[in-house]
């Protein structure tokens, strides 16, 4: 199998498989019991904490975890207006599903406005001071697109709130930017980003949102008082050490990982415009992540690529995993794209573990499926 699709998910990292195996069977305790057992997996978790919280900048006491990025983002679009009657947020039209719906589902927001993308997909974060909100207003643009893998420029996004002196809280989406860019919360300036483990080769099932002022946020599950009473329930131990282990492999791998995705993509770019007529690749004039590749072919059928280069054993995407099927992509839409090239597109999303030699034998499979059509 050429795995192809990380921007999906990673496969876990042994090491990180390691360091949870013993919070499976042997530590099996409560964080929150008195007793040694609990003691020990609650320096365990404290650890993991340390750990995430290293990779992007922050304070372990500012790292609440959470079932993955979509529950982080849900917390922050929801726990973070106060008073939502009298309050706007402003989201881009290309983020996740997990930003737009939740937003979405605040009936009582004052407003939502959607901020446009050109046509390489950055953002356009200017928004008149007559169209804030007097009480709050929560602005959420994602740092990297999941599908085109553009980098949005967030820190400048953060200096031009600020010039609009008005009660603010940004979040950004940095799900898909960590382990592949640098990340630090002091320097992009936000008040919380989301993270999620399975990104960066962890388990499944575990994200955070790290915040700068826990205090101001609104739990959304409640009975408890893990995580600083942020979210209730007790923690997925095992899940929590992995992600910790996999941040910490990723703080240590970072450069040299992204450096080695970034000679892979360009390889990749080049062999599909010298072999493949006709092709657009997607936002190539701006800065994208290292590993992602957009592209599309005129008159062809993205997921019936897809599920051609399934049978050939060779696993790519048309967009989101978290998007309905048979769909032109959101983001290509919002970015101008032609619905009928949108509806071709394929992302290839490149990890740790790929080869030159597995690109030249996706190319041949590519080709090939292409001449068939």
């Amino acid at each position: 199998m050429i795995y192809f699709d990380h921007n999906a998910t990673s496969p876990m990292d042994l090491r990180v498989l390691e360091a949870m195996q013993p919070f499976m069977t042997s530590f099996y305790g409560n964080p929150s019991s008195l007793y040694r057992l609990g003691r020990v997996v609650r320096s365990a978790l404290d650890t993991a904490r340390c750990q995430v919280a290293a990779l992007v900048g922050a304070q372990p006491s500012e790292v609440i975890f959470t079932s993955g990025g979509t529950e982080a983002n849900n917390l922050a679009i929801k726990g973070s207006l106060v008073h939502p009657a009298s309050s706007k947020i402003f989201i881009s039209k290309i983020e996740h599903p997990s930003v737009l719906e939740a937003a979405l589902s605040i009936k009582d927001a004052l407003a939502i406005e959607y901020l446009n993308v050109d046509h390489q997909g950055v953002v356009d974060f200017k928004v008149a001071p007559s169209r804030l909100a007097t009480r709050g207003n929560l602005v959420s643009v994602m740092m990297a697109n999941n599908e085109t893998g553009v980098i949005q420029p967030i820190a400048q996004l953060a200096e031009y709130f600020k010039t609009l002196h008005a009660p603010i809280t940004l979040h950004t989406d940095a799900v898909q930017a960590l382990g592949k860019i640098p990340i630090d919360i002091k320097t992009l300036s936000v008040d919380m980003l989301s993270l999620s483990s399975h990104k960066i080769y962890g388990p499944k099932g575990v994200g955070a949102l790290v915040v700068r002022q826990p205090d101001a946020l609104t739990p959304l599950l409640i009975g408890g008082g893990q995580e600083y009473g942020l979210r209730a329930g007790t923690e997925n131990v095992p899940a929590i050490i992995g992600f910790g282990k996999a941040a910490e492999i990723a703080q240590v791998s970072l450069m040299a990982r992204s450096e080695s995705l970034r000679q892979l993509r360009n390889y990749l770019e080049k062999q599909l415009r010298e072999q493949i007529p006709g092709v657009t690749i997607f936002s190539e004039r701006v800065e994208r992540l290292p590993n992602t590749v957009q592209f599309a072919m005129p008159a062809m059928d993205g997921e019936m690529i897809l599920m051609q280069l399934d049978k050939k054993g060779c696993a790519v995407s048309s967009g989101s995993a978290c998007a309905s099927g048979g769909e032109a992509s959101h983001v290509l839409l919002a970015m101008g794209v032609d619905a009928a090239l949108a509806k071709s597109a394929v992302r290839v999303s490149l990890g740790e573990m790929n080869t030159k030699a597995e690109i030249d034998q996706f190319m041949q499979l590519l080709k090939s499926i292409i001449n068939n059509a």
